[in-house]
């Protein structure tokens, strides 16, 4: 991919939900909702405080995070559809048990 993000902004690809639910049911694609979970893609270098030093962000490229449901701009790169969106509008990193689990 040759896009770059500016500032504090990261890029996101969602992670697709299960298609069906813990009772074996089948969720139709009119059903479903966006996924609130995703995977960094790349990061930009970070926002710049009032004294012109660069803060870096606690993200990197890999995390897997949750987001708000209407954070980012959804945008189209290379054929994939990503979100574009602040280090602010990103709530948590998933770690360690949680990815075991989706792997």
């Amino acid at each position: 991919m040759n896009f770059r993000p500016l500032h504090d902004r990261v890029v996101v690809r969602r992670i697709e939900s299960e298609e069906k639910t813990k009772g074996g049911i089948i969720i139709p694609d009119t059903a479903k909702e966006k996924p609130q979970e995703g995977e960094i893609v790349a990061v930009g270098p970070g926002a710049r405080d009032e004294n012109g030093k660069i803060n870096p962000l606690d993200v990197k490229a890999g995390d897997r995070i949750l987001f708000g449901k209407w954070s980012g701009t959804e945008v189209k790169i290379d054929g994939q559809d990503l979100l574009i969106m602040k280090e602010s509008d990103i709530m948590g990193i998933i770690e360690g048990q949680a990815l075991a689990k989706a792997a």
